[in-house]
């Protein structure tokens, strides 16, 4: 496992909120500025789509276009800041022990899912479900679903330009640590996906971690 760390670790132990979310179920919580979120892959192979709203105005929420374009490089990993769709610093990843994250595939969606892998797979669980089911808890609607973040999603980009969905390269206990540089809605799909290998076609749970800032 390579180690990309660029903050000291700290003991789960430590952690002012501590979550596990069952294997494709969605998942939200508020962090606050300052505080810093870990998401751990407990089993391995497990791809978290996450998004991120300000916490007292959805309308400002991350901008995959935005992040990409400021950081100049096609993968998320440690020092990558997080840029909303105002042009503003949301959350900045501060250590990550599994050094790719996607933020270009998107997620998966029930329509996608039939198009690529026939329409027996139609009626299967999705992360757009999810994330919809979600923003529902906070006021939000369908149209307020954008392109996500993949964490621990393995996403090479082919000669030709093309995006390819591989096996994953997380391992069990594998984590990505962000620090909130706003208040900000964390809210995730834990993928349900098991028509490809992003989960290794075996969904499992993942642990959602918030730490306090320095002041805490």
């Amino acid at each position: 496992m390579s180690t990309f760390f660029a903050t000291p670790v700290r003991d789960a132990s430590a952690a002012i909120a501590d979550y596990v979310v069952p294997a494709n179920a969605p998942f939200s919580c508020v962090v606050k500025k300052g505080e810093s979120v870990r998401i751990v892959d407990l089993e391995g192979q497990q791809a978290v789509d996450t998004l991120f709203y300000r916490a007292d105005d959805f309308s400002e929420r991350y901008s995959s276009q935005d992040t990409l374009r400021v950081q100049g490089s096609a993968y998320v990993s440690t020092g990558t800041k997080l840029i909303s769709s105002e042009g503003n610093l949301m959350l900045t990843v501060t250590a990550d022990t599994c050094g790719r994250h996607d933020t270009s595939a998107g997620a998966c969606s029930c329509e996608a899912n039939t198009v690529r892998f026939g329409h027996q797979v139609k009626y299967l669980h999705a992360c757009r479900e999810n994330f919809v089911i979600e923003v529902m808890k906070h006021g939000m609607s369908k149209r307020d679903v954008v392109p996500n973040i993949n964490f621990f999603m393995n996403v090479p980009v082919e000669p030709s330009g093309e995006l390819a969905i591989v096996d994953g390269i997380s391992g069990p206990g594998d984590y990505v640590e962000l620090l909130a540089e706003m208040d900000v809605l964390l809210v995730i799909s834990n993928c349900p996906q098991i028509n490809n290998p992003c989960n290794g076609f075996n969904p499992t749970p993942i642990q959602v971690l918030v730490f306090a800032g320095e002041e805490g």
